[in-house]
């Protein structure tokens, strides 16, 4: 990914190795129907190529991914010439990208948007093209490469939605000899998920997407399995001439013909309702019984759109307006080390901003030095990043053709990157830890975990804040917190009467706190949420919890010897000795764990949770658990009674499989948590 000042030679071999990028990818994804990289991915590679060929048009050659369409067609189907070549979009990603693109064609024909928009959901399916001859099908093909497709006719006759007889519409005109149609097949989610659980019974390969099962679909040579996929379709285009005026037009046409059109479909007068309208079905989406990753926008007045022309591939007259994208391509500009509360040093990308999921992201963790020799990366690559929900974002793939020589190894640093002092290779691990106990980004990252959400919860009270406080040595430690007043923070930047009063009022307002929330906030080694938990339901007291020797926290259910030997040595410290006491003069009362759950339903049950919940937060989630009166685990043993998985479940759902440990969707879990 190159700057705006890029220059023509730079910008010619970032073309070069993007185009040699792109349609290796499309080649698989289109022709064989194999995938490496999303499709995400791959729209955010075409997309710098486009935007480099728009600052450099003289690099624009005929063989460029932007001025094509489609694979090449697969040679078990007859060929099939379409009447007009079937053209694709170029992508659109935010307001920006679309003013942009309405600059574009304005500037060729004048008054072209007067006439407004026309949107539609841009459906995850594969594009086909419809001949009716006296009223009958006659041919069914799909893309191809544009002008050459493959017949598929008998396939698509197993389509319920496509009709086999045109409808003689009431209507002033006469349908012609020759009629032509386009528009997309495609799977529902529930055929996809009920498809995918039946290939995997029968031990074959499961399908990435739905597109790529409706593209496998399509292509198979008997039509029975065709049909016993259960596709579905929307008709969006009406080639043939029949006295339409608009794209609107078309889609009643095509309704009264007899063709399912998508009834979420619908006109927009300006650009602003045109994002009213992306940002409805972003939001939305999972409410339709089909994936869809965006909207088209198409000018609505048909005389315009054809007077705007064609540039390669793509009609100057409409776009694809993506959703924000969960994976993105982008440069990493440098590896850097983070130090955590604990003292772990984590690699860090440093990426060139890109948004992912409507966010700028900048940095992705890289977790452990063999997590970057499994990836392979090095500063200077290219990588497609991704994140899921709230998930901190992480390099997923290394794109190692796209490199120039220039790149360089990562190593990891023989000194703490804060504090100077050596570091130190933890023994068994992969990790690495700053030896210095007193290192100010221990303190400063302990502190950070202490106010955060599951902790503390303090509202208003992030790193910015923290940070100027400390570097105003206001604070040295968490408890300092809490004997803060007002005029301490009126000397900081950015702090007025108002917003002084509400920092303090919002720590003042957390001195009372369960006990299981406290121990997770002390950031002791080894110790996270559900071990906090687990500690709290234990000991019952934070002076029991504290007195308990080495024999007692070992000997506790559920504890293991290495969280006992941890938490143990935490409270013989002289320093947290210090920090507890600091708490208590400060009036911060740490509440005794009563453990009343609101009833006992899910007694003697404990579960874990892998992916994401599209209906509630996992923190939610585990809330609602204990409530229930059951437990959490953040492990996979044979000990566990449910795995709840939610969208891209991770490794967790596959070690619960291969140990018959009970998987559960979150509906199911919804109906227990009731």
């Amino acid at each position: 990914m190159l700057s705006k000042e890029a220059t023509k030679n730079e910008a010619r071999e970032r073309i070069e190795k993007l185009k040699t990028t792109i349609n290796k990818h499309r080649y698989l994804y289109h022709v064989l129907d194999k995938q490496e990289i999303s499709e995400e991915a791959l729209d955010s590679l075409k997309k710098e190529l486009f935007d480099l060929e728009q600052q450099f048009p003289e690099l624009i050659t005929p063989d460029s991914p932007t001025q094509r369409v489609g694979g090449k067609p697969l040679k078990e189907f007859k060929k099939v010439k379409h009447p007009e070549q079937m053209l694709s979009f170029n992508d659109a990603f935010d307001e920006k990208d679309m003013k942009d693109w309405e600059a574009r064609f304005e500037k060729i024909f004048p008054g072209a948007k007067r006439d407004g928009y026309y949107c539609e959901l841009k459906i995850d399916g594969l594009a086909i093209e419809l001949t009716y001859k006296n009223g009958f099908l006659e041919v069914g093909s799909t893309r191809g490469d544009g002008l050459i497709g493959e017949d598929v006719t008998q396939n698509l006759k197993t389509v319920e939605a496509i009709p086999l007889k045109l409808k003689i519409p009431n209507s002033k005109f006469q349908i012609p000899k020759e009629l032509v149609v386009r528009g997309e097949v495609f799977i529902t989610k529930k055929d996809f998920e009920r498809i995918n659980k039946e290939q995997e019974k029968a031990g074959l390969k499961t399908y990435a997407n739905p597109r790529n099962l409706a593209a496998g679909s399509i292509r198979q040579l008997d039509p029975k399995i065709t049909s016993s996929r259960n596709m579905d379709s929307f008709a969006y285009s009406l080639v043939t001439d029949l006295g339409q005026k608009t794209h609107e037009d078309e889609h009643r046409i095509l309704k009264d013909l007899g063709f399912k059109t998508n009834p979420h479909n619908k006109f927009a007068k300006d650009l602003e309702e045109v994002q009213k309208f992306r940002d409805y079905w972003e939001e939305h989406r999972d409410k339709l019984n089909y994936e869809i990753d965006g909207i088209v926008v198409i000018l609505n007045d048909d005389k315009s759109f054809q007077r705007t022309g064609v540039v390669g591939k793509a009609p100057r007259g409409a776009i694809a307006y993506k959703f924000s994208p969960k994976e993105a391509e982008t440069v990493v500009e440098d590896i850097i080390v983070q130090v955590g509360r604990t003292g772990v040093l984590t690699p860090v990308a440093k990426l060139k901003p890109v948004s992912i999921g409507g966010t700028t992201v900048s940095r992705a963790t890289l977790h452990n030095l063999d997590e970057i020799k499994r990836l392979g990366v090095k500063i200077g690559d290219t990588v497609i990043v991704g994140r899921a929900g709230d998930v901190i974002p992480d390099v997923k793939k290394v794109l190692k053709e796209l490199r120039t020589g220039k790149e360089k190894e990562f190593h990891m640093p023989s000194k703490c990157p804060v504090c100077k002092e050596p570091i130190q290779k933890i023994e068994g691990q992969v990790a690495y830890k700053c030896a210095n106990k007193n290192c100010p980004a221990i303190r400063r990252e302990a502190i950070y975990h202490f106010v955060s959400k599951r902790a503390f919860n303090i509202d208003g009270v992030g790193p910015k804040i923290i940070d100027q406080l400390m570097d105003a040595a206001l604070i040295k430690d968490a408890a300092d917190l809490f004997t803060l007043k007002k005029d301490d923070l009126l000397n900081l930047e950015r702090f007025a009467e108002k917003s002084a009063e509400n920092v303090v009022n919002a720590i003042q307002g957390k001195k009372r706190v369960p006990l299981d929330k406290f121990i997770y906030a002390l950031g002791i080694d080894h110790v996270g949420e559900e071990m906090a938990f687990v500690l709290a339901k234990r000991f019952k007291k934070l002076e029991n919890l504290k007195n308990a020797s080495l024999e007692e926290l070992e000997s506790a259910p559920d504890i293991g010897p290495v969280v006992a030997e941890s938490t143990y040595n935490w409270f013989q410290k002289k320093y947290n000795q210090n920090l507890l006491n600091k708490f208590r003069e400060a009036g911060v009362k740490v509440l005794e764990e009563k453990m009343s759950a609101k009833s006992e339903k899910l007694a003697g049950k404990t579960f874990v949770l892998t992916g994401t919940l599209e209906s509630l937060g996992r923190d939610e989630a585990k809330d609602r658990i204990r409530e229930l009166g059951g437990d959490i685990s953040s492990s996979v043993s044979k000990e566990i009674d449910y795995v709840v998985a939610g969208t891209e479940p991770g490794s967790k759902y596959d070690k619960a499989k291969k140990l018959g440990v009970k998987a559960i969707d979150e509906k199911e879990f919804l109906k227990m948590l009731k």
